[in-house]
């Protein structure tokens, strides 16, 4: 599977692990990625009871110390313009069915398809990650609203599941669990998908998807058994 090689992409689980502030334990590789001290926050995946305002203001406030001044998108008048002037672009998690639908009402997905195939930086936590596959079928995410599609970005040839579960042996809980949803999504979709755990992260640069962090991460394709992918280059 081929990535455009214009592509720079930080494509991460989560932005806070446990026991850890906003954006600390992946801030200094985030700021080494994007290499600008402006940047482009698209918060329309917004978390329940935040405002737009607000939620660029907590990156503002994680990045302040490295020098970054963001900017969120809400705040200008001509957002396709924004983007086509963003030296980089971070999309933040929340709701990926709301996120997915504001960028489709306000006629952005095909704008940012283009700047990120010029080589603009972007970086994407839970909901700004699963923007990155084919779709977003394989989002964690309630749909509290319905998108006019569900194709996403389509940078990589995949799909992803942020904030990856394993089984806990010990619960009693004899519900699906993560691995039996993105099979019953293998069922009728043949989109390979990448289960992501908390603290691990996808960096594209180059053509190259290399997985960065401590833990593996739990590779699906229809009609195969899941596979553990070891931090390091991944190949298909």
């Amino acid at each position: 599977m081929k990535i455009n090689p214009a592509y720079k992409l930080l494509v991460v689980s989560t932005s806070t692990i446990h026991g850890s502030e906003f954006l600390a334990y992946i801030k200094h590789d985030f700021v080494e990625f994007i290499q600008s001290d402006e940047l482009l926050f698209i918060p329309f995946a917004r978390p329940s009871g935040i405002s737009f305002d607000a939620y660029t203001g907590k990156v503002q406030d994680a990045l302040k110390d490295e020098g970054v001044t963001v900017r969120g998108l809400h705040e200008f008048h001509n957002k396709k313009k924004a983007i086509q002037d963003a030296r980089a672009i971070f999309i933040g998690g929340g709701n990926t069915f709301l996120l997915l639908k504001t960028l489709y009402e306000l006629d952005l997905v095909q704008q940012l398809r283009v700047q990120v195939a010029k080589g603009i930086p972007y970086v994407g936590t839970s909901a700004g990650s699963n923007l990155t596959g084919l779709t977003i079928g394989t989002t964690n995410d309630m749909p509290i609203v319905y998108p006019p599609s569900f194709d996403a970005l389509g940078f990589l040839p995949f799909n992803i599941n942020p904030h990856y579960l394993d089984p806990d042996p010990n619960s009693t809980h004899k519900g699906e669990t993560r691995e039996t949803r993105i099979q019953e999504f293998h069922q009728l979709n043949p989109q390979p998908v990448i289960g992501l755990r908390e603290g691990s992260w996808l960096h594209v640069n180059e053509g190259n998807i290399e997985l960065k962090g401590n833990l593996t991460a739990r590779l699906f394709k229809a009609g195969f058994e899941p596979e553990e992918l070891a931090p390091g280059l991944i190949n298909f």
